[in-house]
């Protein structure tokens, strides 16, 4: 299978430090740099393959070099429900080899799943289970004599809060029964805890607040991996609760030391839009930061990275080898759903297996506002473009049954909206888009199709019911294709960034 992008280009706009370093549903980020080379790594949840892995030089500009569990041994497609699956990761690079831990709450088997390799790139190896360490968001740190430790927000026997134990992650085992640490500033859920060795000190990272609006970053810092921990005076040393900051959910932090010594920071955040209570719809993005060291402890410098706003633009023939890694599934593997033909382009069917109704083809979306549309061939089948939250929060376009029609889902309720045009020949071109918004939502939704050259609007309704305000959860919205009956063949899919002042 293969795949034709479009090279990134940048608009001539001002610089901004509210724009992500890697847009769309890519929260919980994890950080590490090699030489000049700075890799990082997303939680994906449900989608498989999971955890997709970036590449950049200059912390600015990052290219997706592929997924890390991409085989069904590390991670299979289709067993996870919405808002399961792969959770917040931590990437490392130790004595040659990288490391990954994360939590795959739906694996059916207790622990955190550890993987590594020599090359980012692959392969990676088959996953190991640390059993005994109950909870998520784990981490890797390593002593000067070797010592290997785990630290986690702990949901086992040890109590609420961040845990740590010592391990030896060449016998995949764990070595002590793990303790209690310091579990931030008594805000709710301490999660996503970081150790780093810095000078005489070792610090603590955590998030606490909740991943919603009062999300935030605070620090400690003790003599020994082990603690005791004390908080920094100055904590929470990254948080917008309570502003009218363009980024709010800021937290889930990992610092990173650069080639020339100084610090760095990326973390999560959200852009809301729209009337109180304002919604999010591309999920957690990832944001960059620098840090400077004030008596001993980190303070950040959110104005320190500025970038002009990229243009995600893309277009997809299928005519490479491979999908590219940006295509990713939440009910089923894509090798079971698409099929390269020859001389380009795909071949879609119906997956196997449990949830083989949401085996969609789907992409994150990564902008304000933005256009999907896909040409497709319908003779052998019917098909769909849908745009979707979970598997309660979804809209598509159908080319089914000799019409294009809109389908609308908002949790219990699934209805035909507006209009119907006739599907006269065998080829279709199916389009999504988000525009501005007219009723007081993040953006609206717009679905039409283009049916012997003549494009028919079908229908267009507030996004917000397409929002995680509204849906709940972890994730954002992806775009993509799905077949409803028989096989549909796939010519070519746009996504098209559109201007700002359509998102507004």
């Amino acid at each position: 299978m293969t795949t034709t992008t479009a090279q990134p280009t940048v608009t001539p706009t001002a610089l901004t430090s509210v724009v992500p370093i890697v847009p769309g549903f890519h929260p919980d980020p994890s950080i590490c740099r090699v030489g000049d080379d700075y890799y990082l790594a997303n939680s994906s949840f449900e989608y498989a393959p999971g955890v997709p892995l970036w590449h950049s030089r200059d912390l600015l500009t990052w290219t997706l070099v592929g997924n890390i569990l991409d085989r069904p041994d590390q991670f299979l497609a289709g067993h996870a429900s919405p808002y399961g699956g792969v959770y917040a990761p931590t990437l490392r690079h130790h004595d040659g080899r990288f490391w990954l831990i994360t939590t795959d709450v739906s694996a059916g088997r207790p622990g955190q799943l550890v993987v590594s390799a020599e090359d980012p790139s692959g392969p990676w190896t088959a996953p190991m289970f640390l059993e005994g360490l109950q909870g998520i968001d784990p981490d890797l740190a390593w002593d000067a004599d070797g010592t290997c430790y785990v630290t986690f927000c702990s949901n086992g026997p040890e109590g609420p809060g961040i845990a740590q134990a010592r391990v030896d992650l060449e016998a995949g085992t764990v070595l002590e029964t793990p303790r209690r640490l310091w579990s931030g500033t008594g805000l709710a859920h301490p999660e996503a805890p970081h150790l780093y060795r810095r000078g005489e000190y070792w610090y603590l990272i955590i998030a606490e607040g909740g991943t919603e609006r009062g999300h935030s970053v605070s620090v400690a810092r003790a003599d020994r991996p082990e603690g005791p921990y004390a908080g920094a005076p100055a904590n929470p040393v990254l948080s917008h609760r309570s502003t009218t900051h363009p980024v709010q959910n800021t937290g889930h932090a990992d610092l990173v030391e650069n080639a020339d010594g100084s610090w760095s920071v990326v973390y999560l955040g959200v852009r809301p839009r729209g009337a109180t209570p304002m919604f999010h719809v591309n999920g957690r993005e990832t944001f960059l930061a620098g840090i400077d060291w004030v008596d001993g402890w980190p303070v950040v410098d959110e104005g320190r990275y500025l970038r002009p706003v990229p243009d995600t633009s893309y277009t997809d023939a299928f005519d490479a080898d491979e999908l590219h890694p940006r295509w990713a599934s939440p009910g089923a593997g894509l090798s079971e759903i698409a099929e390269a033909r020859p001389g380009g382009g795909l071949r879609l069917r119906r997956g196997d297996g449990p949830r083989a109704d949401f085996g969609f083809l789907t992409a994150r979306t990564l902008d304000p506002a933005w256009r999907f549309e896909a040409d497709l061939g319908v003779s052998r089948g019917s098909g769909a473009l849908l745009l979707r939250l979970d598997d309660t929060h979804w809209c598509e376009v159908r080319a089914d049954a000799g019409q294009v029609s809109a389908v609308v889902r908002i949790g219990p309720l699934e209805a035909t909206l507006g209009t119907t045009a006739t599907l006269t020949g065998s080829s279709v071109t199916l389009r999504a888009e988000a525009l501005g918004p007219t009723t007081g939502g993040p953006d609206d939704v717009r679905l039409s199709a283009v049916v012997d050259g003549k494009e028919h609007e079908l229908t267009r309704f507030d996004g917000r019911y397409l929002s995680t305000e509204v849906a709940g959860g972890f994730t954002g919205r992806v775009v993509g294709l799905r077949t409803l009956d028989g096989t549909v063949d796939v010519a070519e899919v746009r996504y098209t960034a559109l201007p700002t002042d359509q998102a507004v």
